[in-house]
């Protein structure tokens, strides 16, 4: 984000960010019977994610790594006076995780068309919306841009718990909500902060600006707390078990997959790339957060007895690997965080498909209610164990390329933070083999696993791309890696004095693995 270029097919970042609303707002307008405009807005909601993603992927291809700065840029007054503009933009990192977003989208609203059955037609609206304000965060490139755009995330997110979710569902909303909107004040703090020191609140500006040192460190303490809540940093995860498990699949998978990627995507704009001083001040006690989470979600998740509160507490022990990526200072370390962040994206939206297609015909997440399932789903059985493997991170798979670069990174910080780090191999195969053993083998004793039938077409159209983009990580990573590794270079090359890695060595180092 250092030097601004000549724009790429602009209007590209408009259609993809503002697209859903319009779908949206259309899905608002249909008129007719009850049935009628459920159906309407579910093929709406569909065909508008669907060219969204599209679109999303022209982008892609249009994106060019070698060329440094912003693409896709557009800038336009807003409150010039004061600094303000609404400027956005894509760089390589961004990219990523706006194709992520578009990606997962249209795969929630056909996880959801049959298991969503009431106000269907709110429920697609929010979906929409959601895309457009995550699209919108991590484009952004005006803190205050991004500030609104973080902040919008907040009441699709709420309402599809709270409205869609399970018996819990009130209690686990109003959790998500005052835990992210508690740590959004701090963000709004540094937010005024750093347009009071240096009178704009555009990023690429302040990432130039040159704070002092003790200011660094009070605008850090913010971010970390401010993100760290959406991330989860431990201790701030106390929203996580109930949000996660209480929301229906399609919004699960929303939060788990992209939503908290926002966090993480602070933390490293805001926080290694635009603070670097105080970032490396902070690692210390970042890194041992990342390895508690690590640890300590781990030992949790063994011990839980519903299926979506193992993989929700999976999810957060892997968020713990990503924060001690970011936070190793790093190109390794933090290449193989945000490789992380886009593979557990997918293998943890596909995790919580798998338990939805079980608990859906079951009407139980009990672990205890379940044995012999492969029998009766071997369809299931067999993608199942795909994304199990992938989850612990087996060669071959996207999480083992992620949390490679990731242990590459942290072994230039200390021998133990990689070891430590790197448990979440061994710890993630202890929880998600003895899930996967309880559930999908041992001898079918009837009860609810008599009533089981396999995969229909419309879940295979959501597993499928997700399987196929597990492997396409873990076989080819240079494909994603080329995007956002030259970023990741300009950005930190000033601020670390460790020796950087070329993209082709990255990915010949990841393979090799």
């Amino acid at each position: 984000m250092d030097d601004v270029r000549p724009n790429v097919h602009p209007i590209l970042l408009s259609l993809v960010t503002y697209l859903p609303l319009a779908g949206a707002l259309a899905i608002l307008l249909t008129r007719g019977t009850t049935q009628t405009v459920e159906t309407a807005a579910r093929w709406v909601a569909l065909w508008t994610s669907g060219i969204v993603f599209a679109l999303a992927v022209i982008m892609w291809v249009e994106f060019d790594p070698a060329r440094p700065g912003i693409q896709f840029e557009q800038q336009v007054g807003w409150a010039s006076g004061v600094g303000i503009s609404y400027h956005a933009g894509l760089d390589g990192i961004s990219l990523m995780f706006v194709l992520l977003s578009a990606f997962l989208t249209p795969l929630s609203i056909i996880g959801g068309w049959r298991q969503v059955t009431g106000r269907v037609r709110d429920y697609m609206i929010a979906m929409l919306v959601l895309e457009t304000t995550l699209i919108g965060l991590f484009s952004a490139l005006d803190l205050v841009l991004f500030y609104l755009f973080y902040e919008a995330t907040l009441l699709p997110a709420s309402l599809m718990i709270g409205v869609w979710g399970g018996p819990k569902r009130v209690w686990a909303s109003l959790q998500f909500f005052l835990f992210t909107f508690g740590g959004s004040l701090f963000m709004l703090l540094a937010l005024l902060a750093m347009w009071n020191a240096a009178g704009t609140t555009d990023i690429v500006a302040l990432q130039h600006h040159g704070f002092g040192h003790a200011m660094q460190c009070w605008l850090l303490a913010g971010f970390i707390i401010a993100f760290g809540v959406k991330l989860p940093l431990f201790p701030l995860h106390a929203w996580l078990p109930d949000a996660y498990t209480e929301a229906p699949t399609p919004a699960s998978v929303m939060l788990s997959g992209v939503l908290s990627k926002a966090g993480a995507y602070g933390l490293l704009r805001f926080g290694v790339m635009m603070f670097p001083d105080a970032a490396r001040m902070f690692a210390p006690v970042v890194l041992t957060l990342g390895v508690i989470a690590v640890i300590y979600a781990a030992m949790i998740a063994l011990a839980q007895t519903d299926m979506k509160r193992v993989i929700a507490y999976s999810s957060f022990s892997h968020m713990g690997v990503i924060a001690i990526g970011l936070f190793t200072m790093t190109p390794e370390g933090i290449d193989g965080a945000i490789f992380q962040m886009l593979s557990h994206g997918i293998v943890i939206a596909a995790l919580f498909f798998c338990v939805s297609a079980v608990s859906w015909r079951a009407e139980t997440r009990e672990i205890s209610a379940f044995s012999g399932v492969a029998h009766k789903m071997p369809v299931l059985a067999t993608l199942a164990m795909l994304f199990v493997m992938a989850n612990i991170g087996l060669p071959g798979t996207g999480a083992f390329v992620g949390e490679f670069l990731v242990m590459v990174g942290a072994l230039h910080v200390s021998f133990w933070l990689a070891f430590l780090g790197g448990t979440s191999m061994i710890l993630g195969a202890v929880y998600m083999l003895v899930l996967y053993r309880r559930v999908l083998f041992g001898a079918d004793r009837g009860g609810v696993v008599a009533l089981l039938r396999d995969l229909t077409g419309q879940e295979l159209a959501v597993l499928v791309p997700l399987a196929v983009v597990t492997i396409w990580m873990g076989v080819h990573p240079g494909s994603f890696l080329r995007v956002f590794d030259p970023a990741v270079t300009s950005l930190l090359h000033p601020v670390t004095t460790v020796a950087t890695v070329d993209p082709q060595q990255v990915t010949q180092l990841a393979t090799a693995g």
